[in-house]
């Protein structure tokens, strides 16, 4: 992600983007054919060139002697004063800005980390205050079969750490329409009221008169994704409402 402009003058910080960072890190300063480094300026692809004693950063506006120095990240952190601007300039046009490294910067960083907090709260209050039903079908779509055996409580604490260590996927989740029809594929699997033969692959009827096929799985897809999928949709609508029903 790109950061501040390069026309603020202001001390600069910049860091190594990864959980871990190695002593020295040195950052390719030159177009080279192993590591190309372009800009497109919205004409052409020019070449970069960080050189201490020049005022551009495109290799076609420096002179014949330019000064090239490293460009190294120390314990991760490159520090870059007010007084470098052709180095800050350099980097905001890198193409290895934030992909390798970024700018720090603390007040968007808190930012961040207040969105996800939010984010965190969220879930964990929509967690607390599911039903009993809600509660299930979450279950039964994160867990599958092992909600059957497990009591209420041990389904609300599972929810909650989910919720907590999954705070976008478990909005996304209880958000999602189809969450209901995925528990009821789910359920219907596990009760055997429907039931899959040749490894999976086919869906079909598990009831005392009724063993007929329902429909064949798709490659790449599970019995249980596409039997939710295939009740949702008018050709399946028959199937829903007989699982409705074994299920009351």
């Amino acid at each position: 992600m790109r950061k501040n402009s390069s026309t603020e003058l202001k001390d600069r910080v910049y860091i190594l983007k990864g959980s871990s960072s190695p002593l020295t890190y040195v950052l390719p300063s030159r177009h080279t054919r192993r590591f190309p480094l372009l800009h497109f300026d919205g004409t052409s692809n020019r070449a970069l060139r960080y050189a201490s004693n020049q005022k551009s950063v495109f290799e076609d506006e420096q002179d014949q002697n330019p000064i090239l120095e490293p460009v190294m990240f120390t314990d991760g952190v490159l520090n870059v004063p007010k007084t470098n601007p052709v180095l800050v300039k350099f980097l905001e046009l890198h193409p290895l800005n934030g992909v390798t490294f970024e700018e720090f910067n603390p007040e968007k960083e808190a930012a961040d980390e207040i969105e996800e907090l939010d984010i965190e709260l969220d879930a964990q209050l929509a967690a607390r205050n599911l039903s009993i039903e809600q509660l299930e079908h979450v279950c039964r779509v994160i867990m599958g079969h092992a909600v059957d055996k497990m009591t209420t409580p041990e389904l609300k604490r599972d929810v909650l750490i989910y919720a907590r260590n999954n705070p976008k996927e478990f909005l996304s989740l209880i958000n999602d329409p189809a969450l209901a029809i995925m528990s009821l594929a789910s359920k219907a699997l596990s009760e055997g009221i429907i039931t899959t033969k040749n490894n999976g692959r086919d869906l079909y009827y598990n009831l005392p008169n009724n063993k007929k096929k329902i429909a064949s799985v798709p490659v790449n897809e599970t019995a249980e994704t596409y039997l939710a999928y295939f009740m949702d949709i008018e050709e399946g609508k028959e199937v829903l409402e007989l699982v409705k029903l074994k299920l009351s």
